[in-house]
């Protein structure tokens, strides 16, 4: 059994997503407990400041938000004949546990470490791995080795696929962002990306610059700094410059209006994260 941990952002994601199952009004936007038993964080973990119900429900609802997008996603491009999806910087993402009879082979992408510890983890807690999940170990630090990575665990280059990568972009360089999406933008037509990325901090405005600062001074603390801020109409262009023949932003209004808009709670998604959606 490996000793390492997942990363605590991974980990407050997780939990973040548990949470919204326990304060926020019903229906969730979408039921994911299983990260929560992934984590297996301490029995007090909802004393943290960091998972107060109150202020830091903007948070919380983007962390939802996003993964139901995914998932909205990949049900759409899998319907559509699609057969392939990738998750890069997998952490301890869950749609492959809780769709298990997706017609679609999921290859999950992180650091050999992390990769190992999750693989471990599914099977402590006997958990089925479902025939089509993919455990991709691979180093993001050098050129394209999660790409060779990801052909060695069998993603075919010639088939479509559809590909998330969620509260990654910020972590990494304006040249590494280009290069992965430019190594994206090489797969064949009918391939969809998804990936999100931080508004610069001019771009906000009151507690949303504020939650922001305090994220990235922690992020910063813990070793892990934010390189990366896009506005929206700049990382399309970067899609677009990379290959991309069609590339959008989507942000919080279009995600309020399709997965808040009418809730009981007045649960809303603040605008420091968007999404990416570029097709080949």
């Amino acid at each position: 059994m490996t000793a390492v941990v997942p990363d605590h952002t991974a980990v407050r994601v997780a939990l973040w997503r548990a949470l919204h199952l326990e304060v926020d009004a019903a229906p969730p936007v979408m039921a994911d407990a299983l990260g929560l038993r992934l984590a297996d964080p301490p029995p007090a973990w909802r004393d943290r400041p960091d998972m107060d119900p109150v202020t830091t429900r903007g948070a919380r609802a983007g962390m939802v938000a996003r993964a139901r997008f995914v998932d909205d996603l990949v049900r759409e491009r899998v319907a559509a004949g699609v057969t392939q999806h990738v998750v890069l910087g997998a952490g301890l993402d869950t749609f492959a546990l809780r769709c298990p009879d997706l017609d679609a082979v999921v290859f999950e992408v992180d650091r050999a470490a992390t990769s190992a510890w999750k693989e471990h983890r599914v099977t402590e807690l006997g958990l089925t791995v479902p025939a089509g999940l993919r455990f991709v170990p691979a180093d993001f630090e050098a050129e394209d080795a999660w790409w060779d990575a990801l052909l060695a665990a069998g993603f075919d280059a010639g088939r479509p696929a559809v590909v998330a990568s969620t509260g990654v972009s910020m972590y990494l360089t304006r040249e590494a962002n280009l290069a992965t999406l430019t190594r994206l933008a090489t797969l064949v037509p009918g391939s969809t990306v998804a990936m999100t990325f931080q508004l610069p901090s001019e771009m906000l405005d009151g507690d949303d610059r504020h939650f922001r600062d305090l994220s990235a001074a922690g992020a910063a603390a813990a070793g892990t700094p934010f390189l990366s801020y896009f506005a929206p109409d700049g990382i399309v262009a970067l899609a677009r410059s990379a290959g991309f023949c069609d590339a959008r932003a989507v942000g919080a209004q279009a995600l309020n209006r399709a997965y808040f808009d009418g809730r009981a709670d007045g649960l809303r998604v603040t605008p420091a994260e968007q999404f990416l959606v570029a097709s080949t």
